[in-house]
């Protein structure tokens, strides 16, 4: 079992000229540098069904380590805290109101003193908006509470306490008379007492059966574990009307989801159940599929599949048998699951990859096949009897198409209307609209003509994303324009409110994200005009921000390469080149066209998240923000085949180039990642003498320790050792003499980036005589939380940087305790 437990002390390795430890309280950085990290986060908002009002809800800012110190569980690769049945990591929203898309906004009346909400989702007839609150201390648990629209005013419904560790807890039904949740069992006894004496060995075996899995954290462990996990994430399924008593329904155990059918007859459910594993995820666990008929309160059970543990290590690898459960949008009941053509190894060769199965209400008999995939299936967008559009795609190549075809036909040809690589982001259509209809269900939005399907795409060019809404002919054919954004700015469709309004948000460089109204079809060259909708603050009023530029420059090998310049404010070329700090994060590709596409837009609001570099200009820092690091490899060739030769080959690039506009410092460049970015930066300072210093956070750095693949290797280590071994820093610790400064989170979940690959790492520079601090941030994931944690974070890199960058003769500088 694995409690964390409040904890206050940070547990730092402190490297000068001598070896040692320090305990050290949490530290601030430059008040410049706390003053962007403490700036509000832009509003968010959500757009009714018929879109006539906005939900706006802003976000917390950084919660404190107190906060982040609450009881948690980690167990079957989640967390989750005890005290509320819900997730023990999650953004709140700490204000919200409505917004009429043509009025002005309205206060929502009623709402908790101390709003932590989450899962807010409009009502099918747009008239409420359901949310969660969480409430701590005493009463701690999950409360189901409504906003009325037209009197913008809120209430708690019900008194039951929800259930959130396995996921989203309500949907609405598709009357809006209420709302289908998971709840915390009625009348649950006490929860299993944990005792730290053990009553023998915890043992785990495999009998020949071949079963790889990738490195995952969090895992269950021992007997207690096991129960611990069950009694919190067990739920009983409920409907909460909107008025009235609760109606519990016959349906109890380690329920994932719960939606109700679109005519609200039945509720289909999957479950996950015993015997669980300790070497998998719950994802990974055995699970049934069921629907239950409301009316009578019966269940007829769909699938059980078993434990998932020899699925291949292939990305496109699924379970064998029926999958991915769900309800056709468009009919009123009718489910819908895919079925693997191959057993579920893309390695086997077939004519059909996937297959598409509906089954109609009352659900007799194995179901019709509705369409064969020659890929493997992605997603499914339902319209009506005669339209729905499928997306397939195949990993090994980065091919993607998308396919439309006739429900009504099983077996019917499909049309083809787009096909290309995942990677080429200057040819995609974008992403097909849809909308809720009549029942709370989301199908595709078609032209008024009913002749073609609404895109909207971030619009990727050579000079930036040019966001725009555009129209695919459903029988094929060149997508069309209606709306683009223009140069300079960047404006993104959010919402189609109708055939000839959308809704967008609106920002450059130097005005921040709002919401507006523009008129469809745009007039050819003329500029749209556009309605303010929302009037949100400059987040940073009154500070000094960096200026920013994309700068498109050339690898050795003439591969065309990106990075986004930031100089600080006030800054000119008179004054010399900067000391500078590169980041990165490095991404496979398939063809060298894909690779060499501008990703983003320089015409953005400069929003500087938590794990920026960009808080570095304010301490005199130029930044090379996001620089291009392809790795490449076309046909049969993998990309980490010449990984090495690659990433020095793009930092090089970057630094060269920064040099040569006059602003980089040549001699005086650190290099910064965090995960696969923190890998490569141990990787640039093993393999080039480029740099200062570098700074890796949270990163994996010792590759034989996730050895059935890791990032998009598929390949596992006894299949590519000479890889494995290559890319792996560690193995060259005995070369890296460039001061190292490995920052990780004590409580790290993601895949493959335990904190013991900090820890060995640290052991193996010191041991060679390395430069290096490893500081352990207590109570931190693999993303960093608390605004303590991040406050020092800032202080420890840019202690690190003034100490090793920013000095003009590296002879002089020197790491002193703090």
């Amino acid at each position: 079992m694995k409690a964390i437990a409040a904890g206050m002390l940070l547990a730092c390795v402190l490297t000068g000229a001598a070896s040692g430890q320090a305990a050290l309280t949490y530290q601030k950085p430059p008040a410049d540098i706390e003053a962007l990290l403490d700036a509000p986060p832009t509003p968010l908002v959500r757009v009714s069904p018929d879109h006539s009002v906005l939900l706006v809800q802003q976000p917390q800012t950084f919660p404190t380590i107190a906060e982040v110190a609450q009881p948690r569980y980690r167990l079957a690769g989640i967390r989750f805290n005890p005290a509320t049945n819900g997730p023990s990591r999650e953004v709140s929203t700490v204000k919200m109101w409505l917004q009429p898309t043509g009025g002005t906004e309205k206060p929502i009346a009623g709402l908790p003193e101390n709003l932590k909400a989450s899962h807010a989702a409009w009502s099918p007839d747009s008239k409420h908006v359901a949310f969660v609150d969480k409430v701590e201390g005493p009463d701690a648990g999950l409360q189901l509470w409504v906003a009325d629209v037209a009197s913008a005013s809120a209430h708690r419904v019900g008194t039951v306490r929800l259930n959130a560790v396995l996921g989203g807890p309500c949907e609405w039904l598709p009357d809006s008379s209420g709302l289908l949740c998971k709840i915390v069992p009625q009348g649950r006894g006490p929860a299993p007492a944990s005792n730290e004496v053990p009553a023998g060995p915890n043992v785990e075996e495999n009998l020949g059966k071949v079963t790889p899995a990738r490195t995952y954290e969090d895992l269950l462990k021992t007997p207690a574990d096991e129960a611990i996990f069950e009694y919190y994430a067990t739920s009983e399924v409920a409907v909460v009307p909107l008025n009235g008593p609760v109606q519990i329904l016959p349906m109890k155990g380690l329920i994932e989801a719960a939606q109700p059918s679109p005519d609200g007859r039945f509720v289909l459910a999957t479950a996950f159940h015993r015997p669980f594993s300790y070497a998998l995820p719950v994802e990974n666990f055995p699970a049934t599929a069921s629907v239950l008929t409301l009316k009578t309160g019966v269940t007829k059970e769909l699938s059980d599949h078993p434990l998932l543990d020899n699925l291949p290590i292939a990305f496109d690898a699924v379970e064998a048998g029926p999958r991915e459960y769900s309800w056709r949008s468009d009919a009123p009941a009718t489910l819908v699951w895919v079925e693997a053509g191959d057993g579920g190894d893309p390695k086997v060769k077939v004519a059909v990859r996937d297959r598409v199965v509906e089954l109609a209400a009352p659900f007799e008999g194995n179901g019709a096949t509705l369409l064969e995939l020659p890929m493997r299936f992605r997603s499914i967008e339902w319209c009506n009897d005669h339209l729905a559009m499928a997306s397939e795609a195949r990993w090994s190549d980065r091919k993607i198409a998308m396919v439309t075809f006739d429900p009504s036909t099983p077996g019917a040809k499909t049309t083809t209307l787009y096909e290309g690589s995942s990677q080429d982001r200057y040819h995609s259509p974008g992403r097909p609209l849809t909308d809720m209809n009549a029942r709370g269900e989301p199908v595709l939005r078609l032209t008024s003509d009913g002749k073609g399907i609404y895109f909207f795409s971030p619009g990727a060019t050579p000079e930036g994303d040019l966001p725009f809404v555009g129209v695919m002919p459903i029988a094929g054919g060149a997508e069309k324009v209606l709306w683009r954004s223009a140069n300079k700015v960047y404006t993104e469709p959010v919402s189609l409110l109708s055939d000839g309004k959308v809704l967008v948000r609106h920002e450059s460089e130097s005005v921040s994200p709002n919401y507006f109204v523009v008129i469809l079809p745009q007039k050819s060259g003329r500029p749209s005009q556009m309605a303010q909708v929302t009037h949100f603050p400059l987040p940073y009023a009154g500070m000094k921000l960096p200026t920013k530029h994309l700068i498109q420059y050339r690898r050795a090998d003439g591969l065309e390469l990106t990075a986004t310049l930031w100089l600080p404010a006030g800054y000119t070329k008179s004054q010399g080149p900067l000391p500078t700090l590169m980041e990165a994060y490095p991404a496979e590709f398939k063809t060298r066209a894909a690779a060499g596409q501008v990703n983003g837009s320089p015409f953005r609001f400069p929003r500087i998240g938590a794990g920026s570099p960009v808080f570095f200009t304010q301490t005199g820092y130029a930044v090379l923000e996001n620089a291009s690091i392809p790795i490449i490899g076309e046909g049969d060739a993998q990309p980490n085949d010449t990984y090495v030769e690659q990433l020095v080959a793009g930092a090089k690039a970057a630094i060269d180039y920064g040099a040569s506009l006059g602003v980089v410092d040549p001699k005086r460049v650190a290099v910064m990642g965090h995960s696969y970015g923190a890998f490569m930066t141990a990787n640039l300072l093993a393999h080039s003498d480029m740099f200062r210093a570098g700074i890796a956070r949270s990163g994996a750095y010792n590759r034989t320790l996730t050895p059935f693949g890791f990032q998009a290797e598929e390949r596992t280590y006894w299949e590519a050792p000479d890889v494995y071994n290559k890319m792996s820093p560690f193995s060259y610790a005995d070369k890296i003499t460039t001061p190292i400064l490995l920052i990780h989170g004590e409580a790290d979940d993601n895949q493959g980036t335990f904190p013991i690959q900090s820890e060995r790492f640290y052991v193996a520079l010191k041991g060679h005589g390395a430069t290096v601090r490893l500081v352990f941030l207590p109570l931190e994931a693999h993303g960093y939380e608390a605004h303590e944690s991040l406050s020092h974070m800032l202080w420890e890199m840019n202690r690190w940087l003034d100490t090793y960058v920013k000095p003009a003769d590296p002879m002089t500088s020197g790491m002193k305790a703090p």
